[in-house]
């Protein structure tokens, strides 16, 4: 049985993720695609995110579930920083579906990772946010978080990933 946690709200509760998951994980993966307007990069298959997240361990994955139904997920993974000699937690998605948002659903979520973070002695808690995503933008900053404005996510994929990897 996956560890469940108890938020303050009722009817609403996080669980670890485990590999009966993915199909629904899957689906919610492709409606933030489909929100953030990437669904042209949306490669993904239940066979890739069974084998990244839960074959090969590489991230942590909750589900939110709202009266027993998935209705939110969160994926997250340990970084470093050699700056402060202490892991971090980079959170790659939290979702919650457009129609069950402003319950307080997200901020569990997040609260549930931060708390994971202070247990873990993580010296951060990050993630990105497309510029143009002004709800998104307004939950993090009502949770005190700010934008570095001195940063930019440089990416490389594809051909230029293989041409790179050719280097060496």
């Amino acid at each position: 049985m996956a560890k469940k946690f108890r938020t303050r709200i009722d009817g609403f509760t996080v669980r670890i993720a485990d590999e009966k998951d993915t199909g629904a994980i899957l689906k919610m993966v492709r409606e933030l695609a489909e929100y953030e307007r990437l669904l042209d990069g949306f490669t993904a298959t239940e066979e890739l995110l069974k084998e990244t997240l839960f074959q090969r361990g590489v991230a942590e994955t909750l589900i939110g579930e709202y009266n027993q139904e998935p209705v939110g997920y969160a994926i997250f993974f340990h970084n470093v920083s050699s700056f402060a000699g202490s892991l971090g937690i980079y959170i790659e998605d939290i979702y919650v579906k457009p129609e069950l948002r402003s319950k307080g659903f997200g901020e569990a979520m997040f609260a549930l990772i931060a708390k994971m973070a202070v247990e873990r002695k993580c010296a951060r808690l990050e993630w990105s946010c497309l510029k143009w995503n002004k709800p998104s933008i307004a939950f993090y900053e009502k949770m005190g978080a700010e934008p570095l404005k001195e940063w930019t996510v440089y990416r490389l994929t594809g051909k230029n990933l293989e041409k790179t990897a050719g280097n060496f």
